[in-house]
């Protein structure tokens, strides 16, 4: 994936046959894509996204998205990314095209504590993190707002 021109669905982010996972810091990160690459993947396949570099694209995508983005997930997908992104939180794009691929990714995201880990397919967006048996599900619509809590927003 180039950085430089990232893969978007109706003007947002939307890395297909990858995860995106964030971190706490970029010393997390780092841990996590030595990892990644203990376990077979290549150095090609991770992508690192700082804070800072996150906020920017969650700006420019937030300026040209379309009202179709709205109406999935996408759109608050990457609203979320950037309230991470706000609390420092670094970022691996990781290229995942088969399933025990994301396997792999997600032993690494649940053991390394990953805020968020999404798998992005066509139609949908997985999340990869062990449910926390505290919490409740809830219906997720667009309408409430950001899919991942940021720790500064509190719980609901």
């Amino acid at each position: 994936m180039d950085k430089s021109n990232p893969p978007t669905s109706f003007g947002v982010f939307k890395p297909v046959n990858h995860v995106v996972l964030a971190f706490e810091n970029t010393a997390v990160a780092q841990d996590a894509t030595d990892q990644l690459i203990a376990q077979g993947f290549s150095g090609a396949d991770v992508v690192h996204y700082s804070p800072q570099e996150m906020k920017n694209q969650v700006a420019s995508n937030l300026q040209t998205a379309s009202a179709l983005a709205s109406l999935g997930q996408d759109l608050n997908l990457v609203k979320a990314h950037g309230a991470l992104a706000d609390e420092g939180c670094s970022f691996l794009v990781v290229y995942a095209p088969q399933a025990e691929q994301v396997q792999r990714i997600q032993t690494i995201a649940n053991t390394m504590k990953a805020k968020s880990a999404q798998r992005y397919g066509s139609l949908i967006v997985e999340e990869l993190l062990d449910a926390d048996l505290n919490q409740h599900q809830v219906f997720e619509s667009p309408d409430r707002g950001l899919d991942v809590e940021s720790t500064q927003q509190g719980a609901s």
